[in-house]
């Protein structure tokens, strides 16, 4: 199938028409209004800063249900420690600054643009994209930030400075998602990272159908606390 460029106006085409790896379409821009409808069509960009904006919608999508939470003994003994001070939304910048500077395995640059830094921070300000962070003696040195909509949350990104920083703001996120009727959250694609959380990959037409079931709930828009 062909990958589509975008119009001027806000419309993608449908999921069904990605090619093998996920890649629907090209150009576009990454205004709000742009991005809450990519979201909310499951659809979300990736590109590196030599690329022209990527959207994608793979088949199969990585998703987990908040039931589904896996904690192993040794992460539930840092939890019960308190070892790190979860906090959202009090460093959202930060947060995805350092996403953006932490190496990856097999890759060479970041996906986080500068303009996909600002993007998201404005849909920080508007509410809808969040960060659940892990401090240590007073330092951020982990965490991870994400879209809001409806009863998803779909994860963009995560850094950890310290051993199990992450995963302890991720495992308090999805269990204060969970006590406000949040059920999806979208991982995108595989990690074994998230796998071991409890993270597993369904078709994309069940991802959709079960997308379009959460965003039938409310928002929590604004800021959020623990």
């Amino acid at each position: 199938m062909p990958i589509y460029s975008l119009p001027p106006q806000l419309i993608f085409p449908p999921v069904s028409h990605a090619e093998p790896d996920g890649l629907l379409a090209i150009g576009g821009d990454l205004s709000p209004d742009r991005l809450i409808l990519a979201y909310q069509s499951g659809i979300f960009p990736w590109f590196s800063p030599d690329e022209p904006i990527l959207w994608w919608s793979p088949d199969p999508r990585f998703v987990m249900h908040v039931d589904d939470l896996n904690i192993s003994k040794s992460m539930k003994q840092v939890l019960r420690r308190q070892q790190f001070d979860i906090r959202f939304d009090t460093a959202f910048a930060q947060v995805i600054e350092a996403c953006g500077r932490t190496p990856r395995p097999g890759q060479a640059g970041t996906w986080i643009t500068e303009e996909m830094k600002q993007a998201y921070i404005t849909l920080h300000e508007k509410g809808l994209a969040h960060s659940a962070e892990a401090w240590l003696n007073g330092q951020l040195v982990g965490g991870l930030y994400g879209i809001s909509m409806g009863g998803a949350f779909f994860g963009e990104s995560m850094f950890a400075h310290v051993s199990n920083s992450s995963k302890a703001a991720f495992i308090t996120l999805v269990q204060w998602l969970k006590a406000r009727r949040v059920s999806l959250i979208d991982c995108q694609v595989h990690t074994e990272h998230l796998e071991s959380l409890g993270a597993e990959e369904i078709d994309r037409e069940e991802f959709i159908a079960w997308l379009q079931d959460e965003l039938e709930k409310p928002t929590m828009q604004g800021k959020w606390e623990l």
